[in-house]
């Protein structure tokens, strides 16, 4: 007997989410903060977490940890908050609740690979819909699309992934109108953006808003967070496993969250390297980049391929998106020094 004989052959056409090697390299593949605690978090950190009891079950949905996220990010009253294993969790319960036989599911394209691989595990049927050439969001394109398929579940990346883009919020509400389903807003990227729809959640009653804390510095402890009406958050917790947020992951997440104030200076900087970086960027020939409201660059290269390969062998990861984004490279905004390593790589790969 060979898997073939019994796996779904949808999933059999599938490739894995790809997550190369990175030991050794100068790592701007992964949209992470590229900064760690000061080393006086470090201790005080490792000491919280000394004290947890690892033989025992984690509180499976713990108060402490809601409230905390709810006081801390400005989650409005009246909403609840759900907690996943990162984002991830979150999309695959989303995807699991809604997912009737004939149901669908649609998003704007390209845009993050796990809300189409979410549909194929789960037998929805996914409904990609192109953005414009200059991937920004054709919103009536879009709801005529919507009004034609009638999904169950809308994803919209807020800013986009692997874009960058931050689609206009007239457009995004009008979306979120027009609707019969549920709108997942991922905001994944939400404080590099500073920007949030978290403060009008109580205006629609088919909106929820997902986000994760991996992009503001905590990727190790995977954490994400769903907010949204109570009927809602009552229904998923249904598909959502039992202890899925480690006892580790919530005692460094109770830390954290008392001393935001590092992350969000952090965060800063890495705006303002952005910034710095994608100037750079431009006054290399033969490099357009565009515009980005999150923690990466999207660029252009006249050769993708041979520039991924020739950055790899001076040690730089970034992702190449080529063939699907036809000769375009996403570059996570790393420190000043990484920055300045990959400028130099990329004068050095260009053909």
């Amino acid at each position: 007997m060979k898997p073939q004989d019994l796996v779904r052959p949808e999933i059999l056409a599938l490739e894995a989410y790809p997550v190369p090697s990175s030991d050794g390299m100068v790592k701007l593949d992964a949209m992470e903060n590229p900064y760690t605690l000061p080393e006086d978090l470090r201790r005080e950190l490792a000491a919280v977490l000394a004290r947890v009891d690892v033989n025992r079950y984690p509180t499976p949905s713990p108060q402490k940890l809601r409230d905390a996220i709810a006081r801390r990010m400005g989650v409005p009253r009246g909403m609840e908050v759900l907690l996943g294993n990162g984002s991830d969790e979150l999309i695959q319960i989303l995807i699991t609740a809604l997912a009737r036989p004939g149901a669908a599911l649609m998003y704007p394209s390209p845009t993050f690979v796990m809300y189409s691989m979410g549909a194929t595990f789960s037998g929805m049927k996914a409904v990609a819909v192109p953005l414009r050439e200059d991937f920004s969001l054709d919103a009536e394109a879009f709801i005529a699309r919507m009004k034609a398929e009638n999904p169950a579940l809308v994803f919209i990346a807020y800013p986009n992934n692997p874009t960058g883009v931050l689609y206009p919020e007239e457009d995004v509400v009008s979306i979120i109108r027009a609707c019969k389903g549920l709108v997942v807003l991922d905001e994944a990227y939400h404080v590099f953006a500073r920007k949030s729809f978290l403060p009008r959640l109580a205006e629609f009653d088919n909106l929820v808003v997902i986000r994760t804390v991996s992009k503001l510095g905590l990727a190790g402890i995977r954490l994400g967070y769903l907010i949204g009406r109570p009927e809602w958050v009552a229904q998923l917790d249904k598909v959502r496993p039992p202890y899925n947020v480690s006892v580790l992951t919530q005692a460094a997440a109770l830390f954290m969250l008392e001393r935001l104030d590092v992350l969000e200076e952090q965060a800063a900087r890495i705006r303002s390297e952005r910034d710095n970086l994608g100037n750079g960027l431009k006054g290399l020939a033969g490099v357009a980049v565009f515009p980005s409201e999150a923690n990466f660059l999207l660029i252009r290269v006249p050769d993708a391929e041979r520039t991924y390969a020739a950055l790899k062998q001076q040690n730089v990861l970034v992702r190449n998106l080529s063939p699907g984004l036809k000769n375009c490279l996403r570059v996570t905004v790393g420190t000043p020094d990484e920055n300045r390593i990959l400028l130099t790589a990329l004068r050095e790969a260009l053909p």
